[in-house]
């Protein structure tokens, strides 16, 4: 990552820091998106903040992205990169990978959740690769999507970043930080991709992905984003982050008299006898 400077904390952080121990905040959504003139402005910060974003997964080929791509669904990038080296190690490539048990794979891949659809995905995925295309991976969508255990969000990944085309994925971060930051309202991950990508210039769309990623995974975070510290000063999701949360804090402390009303009744409350 590079070096960049973040705003000065703001009164959000003393919120956050003030409801930290309670239960989880939800934090609404924008229902109107910004318009076209603001979206621009927070892409260009963002672009200026993550000038050197890529993907946090480890590969040295297309067909390990592929395979570790298929692996990140419901896992930390972070996870999938402690497991990819020694399941390239024993299965080095397609071919090898196609003729592996799948209880071996599952052995390998166990801690990162849903082990045994992803190892009979990434086998069948693998047996598809070497069956029609040599064992190379395809860098067109439609054959990629026909791999099993590959969806849209993974050929764009693997198109996008392997390939180098102009492709957007959409990830549980690039949902949530889009609808904060009023880009989109859609409901559904393609509905983000159609809106988000109408907003970017078609050359930048592989490397939006990684900015949005970023972002959320370091200030725009699920279930509270760190407002005080983000560059998006214009983001219409600061006030409703902070009325939500100063609900909280008021909520907190209204409740810790009534707890401690009810534990002191409850103390002098005669004891029974057995």
């Amino acid at each position: 990552m590079d070096g960049s400077t973040w705003a000065a904390p703001k009164p959000e952080d003393r919120i956050h820091a003030a409801g930290a121990k309670g239960p989880l905040v939800a934090i609404p959504f924008p229902k109107r998106k910004v318009t076209r003139a603001v979206a621009h402005a927070e892409l260009a910060i963002l672009e200026q903040t993550y000038p050197h974003a890529v993907t946090a997964l480890e590969y040295t080929n297309p067909f390990q992205l592929l395979i570790a791509v298929i692996l990140s669904a419901q896992c930390t990038d972070a996870r999938v990169n402690l497991i990819t080296p020694t399941l390239f190690a024993k299965y080095p490539d397609a071919q090898a990978l196609a003729r592996a048990k799948q209880s071996d794979v599952e052995g390998i891949i166990k801690s990162c959740g849903f082990f045994r659809m992803k190892a009979k995905n990434i086998i069948a995925a693998a047996q598809g690769l070497v069956g029609e295309h040599g064992g190379a991976v395809p860098s067109a969508r439609e054959e990629l999507e026909a791999l099993p255990g590959v969806g849209r969000k993974t050929a764009n990944v693997v198109m996008s970043v392997a390939f180098e085309e102009a492709a957007f994925a959409v990830d549980t971060h690039v949902f949530r930080v889009a609808h904060r930051l009023g880009l989109t309202l859609a409901t559904t991950p393609r509905g983000v991709e159609d809106d988000v990508t109408a907003l970017v210039p078609r050359e930048k769309w592989r490397f939006a992905h990684h900015w949005l990623i970023l972002h959320g995974r370091q200030i725009c975070k699920a279930p509270t984003p760190l407002c005080g510290k983000c560059p998006v000063t214009m983001c219409p999701s600061r006030t409703l982050v902070a009325r939500a949360l100063a609900e909280r804090v008021a909520t907190r402390s209204a409740s810790v008299p009534a707890r401690r009303g009810a534990q002191a009744a409850a103390a002098r409350r005669p004891r029974q006898s057995p």
